[in-house]
């Protein structure tokens, strides 16, 4: 393979798609049931609102649009996940255009992130952090543009994303703060103050203050959830040594296949770089400040950092690698970087698939449809309604409102029956359309069905 003769933007495309098509259809195929956080996004989706017990809106927003277009497909929802992943990936690559005048390294630095597994393997399951990318991406780059061009759009969608990501998030704001960073050091350089450095921020506290206003009515119950995931309340002395350096050797680890296939194509790691260069500075802030920030957290409260957290922090490292080395690359050896993507282009899909597969006891593997056709037919032999309502957990009963016909509202017990009792929640909705999952059955027609207690409650 010809350096020389490759289209970069032909390349790109093609790889996109080819991505896009793999990671929707293997799945597809392999997968019986949706994976847990997709299912409790839908659950969340089927109730919009300003938040949720576990996290910010955006992702149950999308996921809601979708089901309006798609309804039950599950395909179509791997399929919205891998249109976030390509589209961050597009967008690292139009950002990366303004840092190389070859446009063979942007390529480099996008097919780079298939040597992260957070970009190929975990992204079937469209969750809060694959949510988060393409904002992440889009970011990045308005903030870039606004600070190069110093227009008044780019500082708006500057703004808009970063609220965007934030909703979708709240470990978009180590980026936000990254970001701020930067801004203090140009400042400190300058000596001036640019009132438009001010209009993103403004842009970003008007869109999350409906946000903040629904976690104060709901007693900060997303922001309670995030502490109680880091295991704060289980802290010990140790933890603050033991918990930093376990997210580091996870981080390098994640890093090696990314950082074999960058050693393939230098000839030498020998870095030459102007401590006046704007663009090193703001590729070096996005990438490692956020993951410092992480790093500190963990030793200062001595948290777990789970793995996943992880997984929007590294869209541009790519783009950094071959900026600081880009004097090193040796493009004639890019035949065998390609061949070593390729090899990680087909491995992963394939150990998705075998494991998908030959396992059997995952969430995946869960008879959601199944499960639900048996309670619509029970609701059809007894009810003339539509099921309006299914009460209990994200899973079991997000399953049914994702599969059901009717698509009912999904509420946790939890919010159903904080101030009322079954009989009270009966009489507050007319006595008519909802099911019970794994709760308190009073009165109303009540069976098992894998494992599950169903209680109905209908019009006959």
């Amino acid at each position: 393979m010809k350096f020389r003769k490759i289209d970069a933007n032909k390349s790109l495309i093609f790889f996109l798609f080819a991505h896009l098509i793999v990671w929707t259809l293997v799945p597809s195929i392999s997968n019986t049931n949706l994976p847990l956080d997709t299912i409790e996004a839908l659950a969340w989706g089927s109730n919009l609102d300003w938040g949720y017990n576990k996290h910010p809106p955006v992702s149950a927003w999308i996921v809601k649009g979708f089901y309006q277009i798609f309804g039950n497909q599950d395909w179509s929802y791997y399929f919205l996940s891998q249109l976030f992943v390509v589209s961050s990936f597009f967008i690292v690559f139009k950002f990366s255009e303004d840092f190389f005048k070859n446009r063979i390294f942007s390529l480099i630095s996008i097919l780079l992130l298939e040597g992260i597994y957070f970009h190929n393997f975990t992204t079937p399951e469209f969750n809060v952090y694959v949510c988060q990318l393409p904002f992440r991406a889009l970011t990045v780059y308005f903030c870039w543009r606004g600070f190069k061009n110093n227009d008044a759009l780019s500082w708006l969608l500057f703004g808009a994303f970063a609220a965007l990501g934030f909703l979708s998030h709240y470990l978009f704001l180590y980026l936000l703060i990254a970001l701020t960073i930067f801004f203090i050091i140009i400042l400190i350089q300058k000596k001036k103050l640019d009132l438009k450095y001010f209009i993103p921020g403004t842009v970003f506290l008007i869109l999350i203050l409906p946000h903040f206003i629904w976690l104060m009515e709901n007693n900060y119950t997303t922001i309670t959830y995030a502490f109680h995931r880091t295991g704060l309340n289980e802290s010990t002395y140790i933890n603050h040594i033991s918990h930093p350096l376990i997210f580091l050797g996870k981080q390098i680890a994640i890093l090696l296949p990314f950082l074999f296939m960058f050693l393939i194509i230098i000839s030498k790691i020998k870095i030459k770089f102007k401590k006046t260069d704007k663009k090193l500075l703001f590729l070096l802030v996005i990438n490692f400040v956020p993951i410092i920030l992480m790093f500190l957290t963990s030793f200062v409260m001595g948290t777990k950092i789970r793995t996943m957290w992880m997984s929007p922090f590294y869209l541009f490292m790519g783009v950094l690698f071959l900026y600081l080395f880009q004097k090193n690359i040796v493009l004639k050896k890019f035949k065998y970087f390609f061949s070593i993507f390729l090899i990680l282009f087909i491995f992963s899909p394939a150990v998705y698939l075998y494991v998908s597969i030959s396992e059997k006891n995952k969430r995946t593997d869960y008879p959601g449809k199944e499960i639900a056709n048996s309670v619509q037919e029970k609701w059809d032999e007894n009810f003339k309604d539509n099921i309006k309502s299914v009460i209990g957990d994200e899973w079991h009963a997000g399953n049914l409102s994702y599969h059901l016909k009717s698509n009912p509202k999904w509420h946790s017990h939890s919010s159903a029956f904080i101030e009322k009792s079954v009989d009270d929640f009966i009489e507050t909705i007319g006595q008519d359309g909802f099911i019970i999952v794994n709760g308190e059955c009073s009165t109303g027609i009540s069976f098992m069905i894998r494992n599950n207690n169903i209680c109905m409650y209908g019009k006959k």
